[in-house]
């Protein structure tokens, strides 16, 4: 059984402090992969609370990251850096789940994909209206729901 057949299957464990420091490093890897730069201060954090699928909120400690943080990287540039990721991480086993390739700022560049191994999820994408808020690319990280090492593990 899956993680998603068995409610009470193991989590995955991993610390907060290593979860965000991961995932520092998987998004400045895919800017190296596309080469482009980021921009350290716009990094946002984000733990989330992990949501069963009868709305259930475990009290164990178990959550999810959210991590993202942009690149100064043109417009001109977003649809060859989501197909640099299709192409690249495809190859490293994650399922390419959502494509799309900048055509004007109301249908921009996107790559989303998961790892089948470990659920992880990835995005590149652009972000901003250009208007007031100028147009980024922002890449992203979704860990799966994980339990901090010592913890123990809730039962449904």
């Amino acid at each position: 059984m899956s993680q998603s057949d068995d409610p009470n299957a193991p989590l995955p464990r991993m610390e907060k402090d290593a979860a965000v420091k991961w995932a520092e490093d998987y998004t400045a890897y895919m800017a190296r992969l596309t080469d482009v730069e980021l921009i350290p201060s716009t990094a946002k954090v984000n733990f989330e609370a992990c949501v069963g699928e009868n709305d259930e909120v475990a009290e164990d400690g178990r959550y999810s990251l959210f991590y993202y943080v942009r690149s100064p990287a043109p417009v001109t540039e977003h649809t060859s850096v989501v197909r640099t990721l299709r192409r690249e991480l495809a190859q490293q086993g994650y399922e390419v789940t959502g494509y799309r390739e900048f055509q004007d700022a109301y249908a921009s560049a996107v790559f989303r994909a998961r790892n089948k191994k470990n659920s992880y999820r990835v995005t590149a994408e652009t972000v901003g209206s250009g208007r007031t808020n100028p147009q980024r690319l922002s890449f992203s990280v979704r860990t799966p729901c994980m339990l901090p090492p010592g913890a123990k593990q809730q039962q449904f």
